[in-house]
């Protein structure tokens, strides 16, 4: 009986978290798809300025948590040259991915950018230690394999948008290993440290970076730009986003790991086929909705559980609840 209860307990905490990181993932999901909306709006309004729209995100993460760290008179426990670091390969991989809409759609750019996937699994499989079975790398070549056909699409098969789409995806996958290094460090450090000092530490360092690359870089561009609402609503929106993004980020990869937060992800080409439909009116190759299919189905085998998940190491069946010897001697006092 008591090993029932405890495969039962077992098993109902570890559907709980499954389904707690699923959640957090798809929140995390559809802020990065509207990020990608607002960043590929920008880039049709003629505005280039991929270090000011990521700008904004750390400028919000700094005020928000950084006054909650400050409240708290916490110290990072980890070194500053860590998190430089890794706001230096994140904000490089968000100027390389901004950079990309101003050549390739909104489609591409979001089913490319799950690329990360692939170098996430090599960095966690070599730096943390983190094993993955054969049904996990079946998967994850499912879902490479769909990336694929979005190159076959882009190069002309598929008459894929964009002036330049090859550039642009060139540019996404270059984009994704900056992302792997930042989504494999970043889970490191938060588990070791908490969420609130690495979202605090990384928003300050990436605005800080982002300041600098804006005045080298951005100046002319800024300079260039006819700032009107529905720009600055770009602006707005994309900081929103992100700020949502890098913030639920931390959460998802102290739950589930860089791999499955990335796989989540997944699921932001679905928004923005939708962007791609109904609100620029184009046409979406049908090479997109098998990359789709094969995607999906590599998701569901990466996530799909081991037969040994919810099985209790063996002489720990019947531990539930067992008496102390300290108990034991108050119980005959008592009695």
């Amino acid at each position: 009986m008591g090993s029932s209860i405890s495969r039962v307990g077992v098993k109902y905490m570890g559907l709980w978290r499954v389904f707690y990181a699923v959640l957090l993932g798809q929140f995390t999901s559809f802020s990065m798809a509207v990020m990608c909306f607002n960043s590929s709006l920008s880039a049709n309004l003629g505005v280039n300025a991929p270090f000011t729209l990521s700008f904004f995100a750390y400028l919000a993460m700094t005020l928000v948590f950084g006054s909650i760290l400050l409240y708290r008179r916490q110290k990072p426990h980890i070194s500053w040259y860590w998190y430089v670091l890794l706001a230096f390969v994140d904000v490089q991989g968000s100027y390389l991915v901004n950079t990309s809409y101003q050549f390739s759609s909104v489609t591409s750019v979001t089913l490319l950018d799950c690329t990360t996937v692939v170098w996430v699994i090599l960095l966690t499989w070599i730096f943390l230690g983190t094993k993955y079975s054969i049904w996990q790398f079946f998967g994850a070549a499912l879902c490479v394999t769909g990336l694929c056909l979005v190159l076959l699409s882009d190069s002309g098969v598929g008459g894929g948008g964009g002036s330049n789409p090859i550039l642009g995806d060139v540019l996404v996958i270059a984009a994704t290993c900056f992302f792997a290094f930042s989504n494999v460090g970043e889970e490191f450090c938060v588990k070791k440290v908490g969420q609130i000092e690495v979202i605090t530490m990384f928003g300050l360092f990436g605005m800080l970076l982002s300041v600098v690359e804006m005045v080298i870089f951005e100046r002319k561009s800024l300079e260039s730009v006819s700032w009107s609402p529905q720009v600055i609503l770009t602006f707005a929106g994309y900081g929103i986003a992100g700020f949502m993004y890098y913030s639920l980020t931390p959460l998802v990869l102290q739950a589930s790991g860089a791999t499955l937060f990335n796989l989540s992800l997944l699921t932001a080409d679905m928004w923005a086929v939708v962007i791609r439909v109904f609100l620029y009116h184009q046409k979406v190759d049908w090479l997109y909705y098998v990359s789709f299919l094969l995607v999906g189905i590599g998701l569901v085998i990466y996530s799909k559980p081991d037969k040994h998940t919810y099985e209790l190491p063996d002489g720990e069946t019947d531990q539930l609840y067992q008496v102390l010897p300290e108990e034991a001697v108050r119980v005959r006092v008592d009695s």
